[in-house]
């Protein structure tokens, strides 16, 4: 199954690596390397972008006691810091950094409902510098849980990715686990929850969106 944000891609990319092999069939011999190097080279980018945009199904269980991965990839850092956008107070900031290997599907972490969307534009620093949070391209997303009051997440844009796609619409209801979004080839997510969060990961761990508990 691959992801809708990909269909477009997908369909562009099969018509030119088809059109790609006829080619070279008509420009070189049945006995041309040359011909067979771009040929494999043109399917491989073809496979890379069928396994980039890939969505397979997740047996998700919402428990509104707990917080999940709203990203497939590796927590990098967890520091408290102050976030100014939406809090203006400090926070705990759990960020996760997506290779474009992992899957680029974006979960709500939460169910609620959403206070605060907003898109901004940025640079394209590696999505795992310090700075990226602030400075990169990046969409913030503020939903309001019974539990566990306002939870801030934010998209981030890295050095590759130049497309971040949010669902997020401001008084809008979620469920925990649903879609919330796409980045596409490379890409961070922070997650910004309160002081003192009993965490059940660490930097280092690979987490998978819906299905491995923040808190």
């Amino acid at each position: 199954m691959f992801h809708k944000e990909g269909f477009n891609l997908i369909i562009l990319f099969f018509i030119l690596v088809a059109a790609d092999v006829v080619m070279l069939e008509v420009l070189f011999d049945n006995s041309s390397s040359i011909k067979s190097i771009l040929q494999i080279f043109s399917l491989i980018i073809f496979v890379f972008i069928l396994w980039f945009f890939r969505n397979p199904k997740r047996n998700i269980i919402r428990n509104p006691e707990l917080i999940l991965s709203p990203a497939d990839g590796k927590v990098i850092s967890i520091k408290e810091v102050d976030e100014l956008e939406y809090f203006k107070d400090k926070k705990l900031q759990i960020s996760i950094f997506l290779s474009p290997l992992d899957i680029h599907v974006n979960r709500y972490p939460v169910s609620g409902e959403i206070l605060y969307s907003k898109y901004h534009k940025g640079n394209y620093l590696v999505a795992w510098h310090p700075k990226s949070s602030d400075k990169n391209e990046r969409t913030t997303v503020v939903i309001k849980n019974k539990k566990f009051g306002e939870i801030m997440y934010r998209q981030i844009a890295g050095a590759v990715a130049r497309r971040i796609v949010s669902y997020a619409k401001v008084n809008s209801n979620v469920k925990q686990g649903d879609d919330s979004g796409f980045i596409k080839f490379g890409s961070r997510v922070d997650l910004f929850l309160s002081k003192g969060s009993n965490l059940k990961i660490k930097v280092g761990d690979r987490v998978k969106g819906g299905l491995t508990v923040i808190t």
